[in-house]
C-alpha cells in the first residue's frame, strides 16, 4: 500500500511561517526535527483531522528568498466554512487570486506558495 505522508516548503522566517499557517488555516506542530549542528530544523503542521503533514523546512543559514519558478503549484484544503474562512483571508489581505466561477480561491503564504482553498460539498 501507499498514501501520502507530506508536502514540504522551505522557509526564510520560520517563526512567521509558523504565525501564518496557525493564523490563516489553524495547523499546528505536530513534530519537529532540528539538526545538531544547528543548520536546519523541520517543523511539521497538522490540521488535527488527517494524517497528512505540511513539513517547513526552514535552512538556518538562508538569507535570500527562494526562487519559486512560475509558482505552477499549489497545496490545497477543503474548507468547511468557506464564506467565513474568505472573509478572515480577505481581511487579513493573504488572498491571491480568485476563481468565482470554480467557486475556488488561493491564498499566498509568507514565501510566495500558493494555496487553493476549496468549499467542502
Amino acid at each position: 500500500m501507499i498514501k501520502f505522508n507530506h508536502f514540504n516548503f522551505n522557509v526564510l522566517d520560520l517563526e512567521k511561517s509558523l504565525k501564518f499557517y496557525k493564523e490563516a488555516l489553524d495547523l499546528t506542530p505536530v513534530r519537529e526535527k532540528k539538526a545538531e549542528d544547528g543548520s536546519f530544523q523541520l517543523v511539521y503542521l497538522g490540521d488535527g483531522k488527517s494524517d497528512f503533514t505540511l513539513e517547513l523546512t526552514y535552512l538556518t543559514d538562508r538569507k535570500e528568498p527562494y526562487n519559486l519558478g512560475e509558482c505552477e503549484f499549489h497545496l490545497a484544503f477543503h474548507v468547511d466554512e468557506y464564506e467565513e474562512t474568505y472573509k478572515k483571508h480577505k481581511e487579513m489581505g493573504i488572498i491571491c487570486f480568485e476563481n468565482p466561477g470554480m467557486g475556488i480561491y488561493f491564498i499566498s503564504d509568507p514565501d510566495g506558495y500558493w494555496i487553493e482553498l476549496v468549499p467542502a460539498r
